[in-house]
């Protein structure tokens, strides 16, 4: 999961980039207008709206209308009303008015990517990966031919890998699709993960990416 920071203050934008870095999240730090526009493609953007060569706002319009699916959360001093309008206006997704907790903003940054998420493979749509043969409609597994019977959340982080097969998926993306959430206990997604190579009877189908999480073996 990628954020692009944009704080003006480096000491502020420093300690922000740790605690989000220690939460999972890949972070850039931009420190201008200027270096926020030529970032490289992110899930989600933190945008303090005052920068020093730039008005924030005018950022944000210019992000918004480059991907009208992208995350913007507004994160500034700016605390009146009309801030707050304008700012959602032009194409804030949610807005924040230091100072703020980190355990706000982390709710709010899941809520956002909640919304934003990749949507599941349509219902009736089946998926074939490699031997691996998805109906999400049906709720079904195969394997090369093969009847597969996984629990719910199983069957979910399967349908997650399958969305990009043979793509690393963060392990973030994964608990965001299954659980809603990217915390949850320390190991919850690795034991799921276990399970379902078990069941899969290949457990070289699902594929650890080190420092990322999984993917999907497509052949």
């Amino acid at each position: 999961m990628r954020i692009l920071l944009v704080e003006d203050d480096r000491r502020v934008g420093a300690v922000m980039s740790s605690m989000l870095q220690r939460r999972g999240y890949a972070v850039e730090h931009a420190a201008t207008a200027t270096a926020a526009l030529e970032a490289a493609p992110c899930d989600l953007v933190l945008l303090d709206l005052n920068l020093p060569d730039g008005d924030g706002l005018e950022v944000c319009r210019e992000l918004r209308s480059r991907n009208e699916h992208l995350g913007i959360i507004a994160v500034t001093a700016r605390g009146e009303e009309r801030d707050r309008v304008t700012g959602l206006r032009v194409g804030a997704d949610d807005y924040v008015v230091k100072p703020f907790s980190m355990a706000e903003l982390q709710a709010r940054i899941e809520a956002l990517l909640r919304r934003t998420v990749r949507q599941a493979p349509a219902a009736g749509g089946v998926v074939e990966v490699g031997p691996v043969r998805i109906d999400p409609a049906a709720r079904t597994v195969s394997v090369g031919g093969e009847p597969k019977t996984l629990t719910r959340k199983e069957f979910d982080i399967l349908v997650s890998l399958a969305r990009q097969p043979g793509v690393a998926m963060a392990r973030e993306r994964i608990m965001l699709d299954v659980w809603q959430t990217t915390w949850s206990g320390k190991h919850t997604l690795e034991v799921h993960v276990a399970s379902l190579r078990g069941k899969l009877g290949d457990p070289g189908l699902v594929e650890t990416v080190r420092g990322v999480g999984y993917r999907l073996r497509t052949t």
